[in-house]
């Protein structure tokens, strides 16, 4: 039989078990720090070796480089250096694009300038035929006048507008193909009210601008094929089915200056110039402006 512990030989027994684990304990963690530091020890190496590595490389690129050095500074790598250059950068050609539009933006305001000088002179001739004048307003404004306009057709009036506000020149020598107005066609593609007049030319003939104005539309699509639209004042000028257009949109053109070349782009039967005039966006026979 066992015998019976006292209650001193118990608690020396508890004191001994926990001395043990204690010491159980301190060994744990003291292989967990040198576990920690053999793993940092490991990353250090990986570092060290990893700049070693690179440090190769570079000493391997600078002898080759080295080695080389007759092709990397020879005239042939050199010029492909100044190929690549000058493809990706043509410093010419920036300096003619921002030139051009530098100056399109000062015309731009003096027309803006020119035009608003214009509407202060418009303004001031209303204001005499208004009752600043003394006898130019009993001729201005006669009853005989006023009926007359009365009289007139809304084309009538649109015409006596442009040939008033408008100087115009032939935009081309050439055969008038298909007039203004209502006509006959030969083939359901093209549309029987024209709303200008066809001059047939030959293939790469200049156009010239038959108003001074800016191009407010330069375009390739649709029925005109390539096309210019040239603003002046209420008054604008299509030139379409052309074959190439030396003008683009923003441009301020003159009268006399050539914008494009004669074709038969969009809806076109034969190379011609198919020359529109408008007033407020309302057509008008172009012979009845001018001679063509």
């Amino acid at each position: 039989m066992e015998r019976a512990m006292t209650v001193e030989e118990r608690i020396r027994r508890a004191e001994e078990i926990y001395e043990r684990r204690k010491r159980n304990e301190g060994l744990t963690v003291i292989q967990e720090e040198k576990k920690d530091k053999s793993e940092k020890k490991d990353i250090k190496l990986l570092k060290k070796m990893i700049v070693q590595l690179i440090v190769c490389i570079c000493i391997y690129l600078v002898i080759y480089i080295i080695q080389n050095n007759q092709y990397i500074f020879s005239e042939d790598f050199i010029n492909k250096v100044n190929e690549i250059i000058s493809y990706d950068i043509d410093f010419g050609k920036l300096y003619e694009d921002s030139k051009n539009y530098i100056m399109s933006v000062f015309q731009k305001e003096e027309n803006q300038s020119n035009s608003n000088s214009s509407e202060e002179n418009i303004v001031e001739e209303n204001q005499v035929n208004n009752g600043i004048g003394g006898a130019a307003e009993e001729t201005e404004t006669s009853p005989e006048n006023v009926e007359e306009n009365q009289n007139l057709t809304q084309e009538e009036q649109d015409i006596m507008n442009v040939k008033n506000t408008t100087s115009f020149i032939k935009p081309i020598e050439g055969t008038i193909s298909s007039t203004y107005g209502f006509r006959e066609t030969a083939t359901g593609s093209v549309p029987k009210n024209h709303t200008g007049t066809d001059i047939a030319a030959t293939t790469g003939t200049k156009i010239k601008s038959a108003t001074d104005g800016q191009v407010v539309l330069a375009s390739e699509e649709g029925d005109y094929g390539k096309h210019i639209k040239i603003q002046i004042g209420e008054v604008s000028i299509i030139y379409a089915h052309c074959n190439a257009l030396y003008v683009k949109e923003g441009d301020i053109v003159t009268q006399g200056q050539e914008i494009a070349e004669v074709g038969s782009t969009g809806n076109s039967t034969g190379p011609h110039l198919h020359f529109e005039i408008r007033i407020s966006e309302r057509t008008v026979d172009p012979q009845k402006i001018l001679e063509l």
